[in-house]
């Protein structure tokens, strides 16, 4: 495996590989999303176009199999800055980390917590921001497209020294089988930089 890190606009060489990652693994349980890769073009811009945007990137040979991406706060679009601002939080201060994607047969190898450290390294390089935030999506317990065996991220969070940080977004996205967008709750976690 190689490990690859690209900067804002260096980011726009790899769109495609990133945004066919982000739809394959991201299908699965619990995001269920029915992506395709002309959203994930616009949606991924806003990366390319902040200069301390990251993406860490896993490959083997010329495949991407596993990225993880961090933005400053400011550069985020408005749904992900609306809890902050609404708790009046200093949003020039805050890293937002956007995915953590693997392809399965990659997991259980150690390059979460690689992509968290990546991250917070980062993160923390310019000495410009205090903390970093992360969302994950809620759904119920009994959620008829929950496998048996799903274990949820909470307990690999904590372990990494994230706490829940009582914010919430709602964000838009086509489920599997959906005719239309729906809206998803987002649970953020957080980590002070500064300890």
């Amino acid at each position: 495996m190689e490990f690859k890190p690209y900067f804002g606009q260096q980011i726009a060489d790899v769109i495609t590989p990133l945004g066919e990652l982000r739809i394959s693994v991201f299908r699965d349980f619990p995001y269920l999303y029915e992506g395709s890769l002309l959203y994930e073009e616009n949606y991924l811009q806003i990366y390319v176009d902040a200069p301390e945007a990251m993406l860490f990137s896993v490959w083997d040979g010329s495949r991407m199999v596993g990225a993880t991406t961090c933005i400053p706060l400011r550069n985020e679009t408005e749904e992900v800055q609306e809890p902050f601002e609404k708790a009046d939080l200093p949003i020039d201060k805050i890293f937002y980390f956007g995915e953590s994607i693997l392809l399965p047969s990659y997991r259980g190898k150690g390059l979460g917590k690689r992509f968290f450290a990546e991250r917070e390294q980062h993160a923390a390089s310019s000495g410009r921001y205090q903390s970093v935030y992360f969302c994950g999506v809620e759904r119920p317990d009994d959620h008829p497209l929950r496998p048996a065996n799903y274990r949820p991220l909470d307990p690999f969070w904590k372990a990494q020294g994230y706490q829940p940080a009582g914010l919430v977004s709602y964000f838009q996205w086509r489920d599997i089988g959906e005719e239309t967008e729906s809206k998803k709750k987002m649970n953020y976690w957080w980590k002070d930089l500064q300890r």
